[in-house]
């Protein structure tokens, strides 16, 4: 599939070709979903603990006599109703690690990637050459391309001048190509990608 190419001023300057196998399938919504998921479950720590009433300090006496007293017979101070006591079906640690396969997690990319080149949402532009980290030259940039709203930046390789550049604008990302993911391309309304992350994408979804 053809798309516009621009420049770093957001000018037009003729048409790139994109992998109709990667820009043009059609999507499918539920391994999308899927792959979102198992991202989501992914990183959760799983570290939240609670202990029970056999795990808190104290209660191996009883509080007060069964009878006489007026009172609710007790067994323990450390029962769930009881201040500092157990806590009862609380949560303890745990995986919440999702597995799927790399072919899923590809086409789940490749029909993320395809809604986007179908709703009009990427930017495909030449290289960006910036000679040192400046908001508001990425603000032009961004501005020249008719980006109003959040957008994701995908980078070949690490370049410092970029992310420091966008940074400080709100809702907007940069993101190494070979890192890309499908909450990142979900999360965001555009995506801009130069021409050497084209090539990055196409070298591993391509297969």
């Amino acid at each position: 599939m053809q798309v516009p190419l621009y420049n770093q001023a957001g000018q037009e300057i003729g048409k790139t070709e994109l992998n109709d196998n990667i820009f043009g399938i059609e999507p499918n919504t539920t391994v999308m979903h899927q792959a979102l998921i198992r991202q989501l479950a992914n990183a959760r720590q799983g570290t939240s603990s609670t202990k029970t009433r056999g795990e808190v300090a104290g209660g191996g006496i009883k509080p007060f006599k069964q009878k006489g007293t007026g009172r609710a017979r007790q067994g323990s101070t450390r029962s769930p109703q009881w201040r500092h006591g157990g806590i009862v079906f609380g949560p303890t640690p745990r995986k919440y690690t999702k597995k799927m396969p790399l072919k899923m997690r590809r086409l789940a990319l490749r029909s993320a990637l395809s809604t986007k080149a179908a709703d009009g949402q990427i930017r495909v532009t030449e290289d960006w050459k910036l000679d040192a980290p400046k908001t508001t030259e990425m603000e032009n940039i961004l501005g020249g391309l008719s980006l109003q709203s959040s957008t994701l930046i995908l980078l070949s390789e690490a370049n410092e001048s970029v992310r420091k550049s966008a940074a400080n604008i709100s809702d907007v990302k940069t993101l190494r190509a070979n890192y890309l993911n499908v909450r990142d391309l979900l999360n965001y309304d555009f995506v801009v990608i130069p021409l050497s992350a084209v090539k990055v994408i196409e070298s591993y979804l391509g297969k």
